[in-house]
């Protein structure tokens, strides 16, 4: 059995989509819930049982040590830590020689060194306490090479070796790290562009082995499996779950 019986994670990006289905597997597992979102953490945080809601900005090193610090002072520990906020649907595919250096440095700072603050945050509580798990949220992306998106499948790739380095330097304080690489999925912010459906819907189920729709549930078995007991011996690794596009 994978409890997660008296255990607190933060999940960011949790107000909907995809952090909002991996929030309630975990609570569903037994976890006390952190919703940390740009948006709506207070509302979606009353769904779960004492559950908390913070609003933060995961660029902002300040808001995420206060998300931390918070965390530590309304549920006495924190366990797990789910990196899902990102960005994706609002940026618009184009060559890579249109993407505004402003742009490029936006989808870094969220995407990637969002990461780099919480695990700082996060893994000197960690140790304290013996142990944890982190769970970084990529993309099956840069195992494909999609194009016109250089800047969101360079920030992907790069969770992937943070994953990787980050698990080494941690597995001597019994901190996993590691990562799921979803597909293109059906998620709230997904769903509210059109134009992004348009675009990848399609050829994205024409390309899989298990021919449907993604939704954000196909993520949660693997983030409530690394999260807790169950992967005790398991760190530095990428699961994709794409329904089978990319096998590696």
């Amino acid at each position: 059995m994978n409890s997660l019986e008296g255990k607190v994670a933060i999940v960011t990006g949790a107000a909907q989509g995809i952090g909002k289905a991996l929030a309630d597997g975990l609570a569903a597992a037994g976890a006390r819930i952190v919703v940390a979102d740009l948006k709506g953490a207070e509302d979606a945080a009353a769904g779960y049982p004492d559950g908390v809601g913070l609003t933060v900005d995961v660029a902002d090193e300040g808001a995420v040590a206060g998300m931390v610090e918070a965390t530590v002072d309304r549920c006495g520990r924190l366990d797990v830590l789910v990196n899902n906020a990102g960005l994706y649907a609002s940026l618009a595919m184009r060559p890579f020689t249109e993407i505004p250096l402003e742009e490029w440095r936006r989808v870094m700072d969220v995407n990637v060194a969002s990461m780099f603050l919480t695990c700082r945050a996060a893994v000197p509580v960690m140790r304290e306490q013996g142990g944890g798990a982190i769970v970084n949220i990529s993309s099956g992306t840069p195992f494909r090479g999609v194009p016109f998106l250089l800047h969101y499948v360079t920030s992907k790739g790069a969770i992937v070796a943070f994953t990787r380095a980050l698990a080494k330097e941690l597995g001597k304080d019994d901190i996993r790290v590691n990562c799921v690489a979803p597909g293109f999925t059906m998620s709230d912010g997904v769903r509210e562009h059109p134009e992004v459906i348009e675009k990848l819907r399609d050829v994205s189920v024409a390309a899989r082995t298990i021919q449907r729709d993604q939704v954000p549930e196909d993520v949660v078995g693997a983030v409530v499996y690394l999260a807790g007991p169950a992967a005790a011996f398991v760190t530095g690794q990428t699961i994709v779950i794409d329904g089978g596009q990319y096998f590696h």
